[in-house]
């Protein structure tokens, strides 16, 4: 008997990131459009390279909640940023595991790059910064509820 991983696709698309998620004949797909969350992100002065880890997380969740409910997510991956996080513009992401409730996934395309996330100075100076991600996101109990109920 073969068994069937679910397999998450991340890739960088013209526009932004695309998050697709993949199990037996389950299809979820969540778009990052770049240009209008960068916008607001630099009309609020917040940290772009911070606040795009947290909506990729939130994207990953939101799109595996959508073919596989679940309480908890683990999601590991590597970060290389140009700077500290709060000033950098350039980000490689390295997925290494993602598991929903136990599940592993089959990660594909698991590294993506983005550059020109702020705009920067001439006397910019790169620190390349390596930092690891390993984090369990829980669902709260209501939305995990609606996940499942679309599911039926």
């Amino acid at each position: 008997m073969m068994v069937v991983s679910p397999v998450l696709l991340v890739k960088v698309i013209e526009s932004g990131v695309n998050v697709r998620a993949r199990y037996y004949d389950d299809l979820a797909e969540h778009e990052i459009i770049l240009n209008s969350v960068i916008t607001y992100w630099w009309a609020n002065n917040l940290p772009p390279a911070k606040k795009f880890l947290e909506l990729f997380d939130s994207v990953i969740k939101r799109t595996i909640n959508e073919i596989i409910p679940h309480k908890i997510l683990n999601l590991k991956y590597d970060v290389k940023a140009n700077q500290n996080l709060d000033d950098a513009s350039e980000l490689e992401i390295d997925l290494i595991s993602v598991d929903a409730d136990g599940i592993g996934f089959k990660i594909d395309g698991g590294t993506i790059s983005l550059k020109g996330l702020r705009k920067v100075d001439e006397d910019f100076e790169v620190k390349e910064v390596s930092l690891s991600f390993d984090q369990s996101i829980e669902t709260p109990d209501i939305v995990l509820k609606k996940y499942k109920e679309m599911k039926e």
